[in-house]
């Protein structure tokens, strides 16, 4: 059983220099104390996920040309989230008929980023 994850909940990418915030953008959405309930489809690059500092994933073609051009060196570049499914597993529960995001969420980028979550910005257990 996992805790609810709302609006200001903190995540992280495995290529990711910096953390980042989800941002839930329904304003009509249920609460969990007094925050914006998320569910697995806010997953939406610059929308709900904004982005993690700098990429350090040689996926992404921007890294790979900078590291190209530093003759192999390893040279991170502005994070541009690109995610293309929701967040998994969903919950049972559902939220506005979606199942309600979880913290042990997790989506990937499609640069080969896991994007997890590393708080979930309240405390209200599943089912309570």
């Amino acid at each position: 059983m996992g805790k609810f994850v709302c609006m200001g909940a903190m995540l992280q990418c495995s290529f990711g220099m910096a953390p980042s915030a989800l941002m839930v953008t329904v304003p009509l959405r249920p609460k969990a104390q007094n925050m914006l309930m998320a569910t697995v489809m806010d997953m939406v690059p610059m929308t709900n996920i904004l982005p993690f500092g700098m990429c350090q994933s040689m996926a992404n073609p921007q890294v790979a040309a900078a590291t190209s051009a530093a003759m192999g060196v390893l040279t991170p570049m502005p994070c541009i989230p690109a995610i293309t499914a929701p967040w998994m597993p969903p919950s049972k529960v559902l939220v506005m008929n979606q199942p309600a995001l979880l913290d042990n969420g997790k989506c990937m980028c499609m640069w080969g980023g896991q994007i997890s979550i590393t708080n979930p910005g309240n405390m209200m257990a599943e089912g309570k």
